[in-house]
């Protein structure tokens, strides 16, 4: 199951890496925003989707049922900004995989996503950032970090060229780890 917010440039990615494969497919993309566009390219897909209530998520464990109807093995956070719950963090222990757009444990935990973490960057004159994919737990962006790629930063970089440089290594690798994880490689 793909977890997603926003585009699902990531959730798209991992689709189109696992189209062919024999023994690994995405059977659900979740999402806890109703317009989110990421939902459109699972519908382009034919990926079925659930869109997450916030109560139901953090109040219930109904999540649990609907997960397992779609034999979800694994949750692939791809943008999603939601902090995971204790029930799903047990329940899926060690199969739960988040990427994050910066070099862990720098610039990570709440309100660090998206271009609040490259305008972080920036701001810290950092000469180099990258990604860092890592296991989930309840805290954000605490849990055990499985792979990190890098890219150099020039002085005159903007925060979205930052950007830029971190989504490319995000499509590069993302989905081959992820293949690796479920595989048992490293």
């Amino acid at each position: 199951a793909i977890f997603a917010s926003g585009t699902g440039s990531n959730a798209r990615k991992i689709v189109e890496h696992f189209q062919s494969s024999a023994d690994i497919k995405v059977s659900v993309i979740v999402s806890n925003k109703s317009t989110a566009p990421v939902l459109q390219m699972a519908a382009d897909y034919e990926i079925p989707t659930l869109v997450l209530n916030r109560q139901e998520f953090y109040e219930t464990k109904n999540i649990l049922k609907k997960l397992h109807a779609y034999n979800a093995d694994y949750l692939i956070l791809a943008g999603f900004l939601w902090l995971i719950p204790k029930y799903l963090c047990q329940s899926f222990e060690n199969q739960i995989v988040n990427i994050h757009p910066a070099l862990l444990p720098k610039y990570g935990g709440a309100g660090m996503y998206g271009m609040n973490v490259h305008r972080a960057v920036k701001a810290a004159g950092e000469t180099e950032s990258g990604m860092t994919i890592h296991f989930v737990n309840e805290k954000y962006d605490e849990g055990a970090i499985f792979f990190q790629a890098k890219c150099l930063l020039e002085e005159n970089d903007t925060p979205e060229d930052i950007a830029s440089k971190v989504l490319a290594l995000e499509h590069e690798y993302f989905p081959k780890v992820i293949e690796s994880i479920i595989k048992g490689k490293k």
